[in-house]
């Protein structure tokens, strides 16, 4: 129990790291902005418990929004990814057959099953998180297509990371 403590911390501040100090101002007219810290919330254990999987993501999104000056736009953003990464694996790995599983890597899970995850909580997190900065429904299309640019590029990010640290299916 303490090894994936451990490993989880290492990881969040490793992202926290690469979030700040590399990726905060990096991104292309304004239109994609990489979010790698999500991965944290992304790679967390099924059986964590709920309680503590919403705190553990707030606590991250807090985190980032602490040094991007922004009033709880992450924190918000990344407590909807935590609700809906609850919805979506209870419906898809007790029906896939997955139950046995630690984490929701891709090297467990699959790349098809990784794939689409990541897919859908990056999008529901860009676009709660572009939406609450924007608050506004004038600028809906500009706000729609930085949703799409900056998950495609995410994405992009948290599948290169999950093929470096990729590992054969255990099974």
């Amino acid at each position: 129990m303490n090894r994936i403590i451990i490993s989880n911390l290492i990881r969040f501040l490793s992202l926290l790291f690469i979030q700040v100090f590399l990726l905060q101002n990096i991104g292309y007219y304004n239109l994609a902005t990489p979010f790698i810290y999500i991965l944290f919330i992304l790679l967390l254990p099924f059986k964590i418990p709920n309680t503590l999987l919403f705190l553990l993501s707030f606590l991250a999104g807090a985190a980032v929004d602490v040094f991007y000056d922004t009033p709880g736009i992450n924190a918000a953003a990344c407590s909807l990814m935590a609700f809906v990464r609850i919805i979506f694996i209870s419906i898809t790995v007790q029906r896939d057959g997955f139950d046995n599983e630690r984490e929701p890597k891709m090297g467990i899970m699959g790349f098809r099953w990784f794939f689409f995850y990541a897919v859908v909580l990056t999008f529901v997190h860009h676009l709660c998180l572009f939406m609450l900065e924007t608050f506004s429904f004038i600028e809906i299309y500009y706000t729609l297509l930085r949703v799409v640019f900056s998950s495609l590029i995410t994405v992009f990010l948290i599948l290169i990371s999950e093929f470096i640290f990729f590992k054969n299916k255990e099974r």
